[in-house]
């Protein structure tokens, strides 16, 4: 009884925050711990790339680079799950109804486990095929089996850290999403010298300090959803798949996901390319150069990830005018981020290149690579706020389209057919075409979604408890 008081004495300051904070002020409450737990997830990706480079070597950080597709895969399913159910958890909070947003948590735990699973098991059974589909060569192929036949045993830890980690944020406690990250972060980096270093076990240590943190995350968030600080109560009664709400899930968190399956699809070509066109160095700079724009980018993730409930809970509550300013203000938020993140890796890429490397001819095919790869990174924050927007407000076709049109409308064709006249050049401009191309498509169905906002602003707002002001 004590447990279920102090539940819903959270829930209810969760819900006046949303309702009654001033949006600029809510969006970076929530938005700072979620940029500070990205960051430090891509900072572990970015120092295991470190650890592989200067202490493997160029060809360990290829084979490496080769087995990303498989975790980019596993991400996107843990994201589809974490973000269609934070998207349904948000604007179930804001409409009152707690049941459902506690069904949703209970439902999401159960596809992951299930998901997970299977992927697990299918991939372990097919990981020579997959090396040959990747494009090994014989000199690499040691290197990324070592690799991923150890972080595929966690995968069902990798999916539920990133899936559930949103539900968290959801419910409005960002600092626990950004504990979970940090804790992953931290615990990575430690063991990554003792497994390579000190155990000389190579990529394979790498892998084993990341499954590691992989489960400490799981511990982590387990406990936190079953505790009296969670809005929602997570319980084995709640694990279990209900077919409507289950398919709501798949549903809003669809375009997550082929963003992100069409992201792993687009490592994959890219490195079938390179080798094809340059061989196992260049697939290294990718690597490098990838693990760069990464770190860039997750501060842009973390801006979504704080508009993502905001933008939901108003909405959710018919408290339009909170959700015009909160999305035109995340939108120059993004874009001005995006700017900084331009300066660094388009104008100085070199001594970003240094850092992973001693190998003079990996340098130069990095700098090289990221001179070109990031020529328009200032316009690619407006496109990954845009897309956030339509997520939150649980609006699946436009939220596809957003979500899906860099990597499935522009950047895999592109990348299928500028190579053919621009050797690996054309893999490269890929990435500023497809850029710019994105930008325009999101900016023409955002424009019409704020003057949407601005329609329904006048319509009377619902009482809320406590409630004193709305701006």
């Amino acid at each position: 009884m004590k447990a279920m008081k102090e539940n819903h004495s959270a829930g209810a300051a969760r819900q006046n925050m949303f309702a009654n904070q001033p949006v600029k002020s809510l969006l970076w409450r929530l938005a700072l711990p979620a940029m500070g737990g990205m960051l430090s997830m891509a900072l572990y990706n970015v120092v295991d790339t470190i650890f592989v480079g200067r202490g493997v070597g160029s060809l360990a950080i290829t084979g490496v680079t080769l087995a990303f597709p498989v975790m980019m895969f596993t991400m996107a399913l843990g994201q589809m799950v974490g973000i269609g159910a934070a998207s349904i958890v948000s604007r179930n909070l804001g409409a009152g109804d707690l049941k459902k947003a506690e069904s949703t948590l209970g439902n999401a735990v159960a596809l992951t486990v299930i998901m997970g699973l299977v992927m697990t098991v299918l991939a372990l059974l097919n990981i020579s095929t997959l090396l040959e589909w990747f494009g090994a060569s014989d000199v690499v192929a040691p290197y990324a089996r070592d690799y991923l036949s150890v972080v595929l045993v966690g995968t069902l830890f990798a999916m539920f850290a990133m899936g559930i980690n949103n539900i968290a944020r959801a419910e409005g406690n960002a600092r626990v999403a950004m504990m979970c990250m940090i804790l992953g972060a931290g615990i990575n980096i430690i063991l990554d010298p003792v497994f390579i270093f000190l155990l000389d076990m190579g990529v394979r240590g790498a892998a084993i300090a990341t499954v590691i943190s992989q489960v400490l995350q799981v511990a982590f968030l387990i406990r936190y959803f079953i505790s009296s600080k969670s809005t929602l109560r997570l319980s084995p009664a709640i694990i279990r798949l209900h077919g409507r709400l289950a398919r709501e899930i798949l549903a809003v968190g669809a375009p997550a996901f082929v963003r992100m399956g069409a992201a792993s699809l687009m490592v994959l070509i890219i490195n079938r390319t390179l080798g094809f066109y340059s061989g196992d160095m260049a697939i290294a700079a990718f690597g490098i150069a990838n693990r760069a724009m990464m770190f860039a980018a997750m501060p842009l993730m973390g801006i979504a990830q704080g508009l993502q409930p905001v933008l939901g809970f108003s909405y959710g509550a018919r408290q339009y005018r909170r959700a015009l300013e909160v999305t035109r203000y995340a939108l120059f938020v993004g874009t001005c981020v995006s700017v900084i993140g331009f300066l660094f890796l388009a104008l100085v890429p070199e001594p970003i290149v240094r850092i992973f490397t001693t190998d003079p001819v990996l340098i130069e095919q990095g700098v090289y690579a990221a001179e070109r790869m990031f020529v328009v990174f200032f316009l690619v924050g407006f496109q990954i706020v845009g897309s956030t927007v339509f997520q939150a407000l649980g609006k699946v076709t436009k939220s596809f389209i957003t979500s899906t049109s860099r990597q499935v409308l522009f950047f895999i064709p592109l990348v299928l057919v500028l190579p053919r006249f621009l050797q690996a050049d054309g893999v490269w401009l890929t990435f500023p075409l497809s850029d710019a191309l994105s930008f325009v498509l999101t900016a023409a169905l955002i424009v019409p979604q704020l003057r949407e906002f601005s329609r329904k602003m006048d319509e009377p707002l619902p009482v809320v408890t406590g409630a004193t002001s709305s701006s």
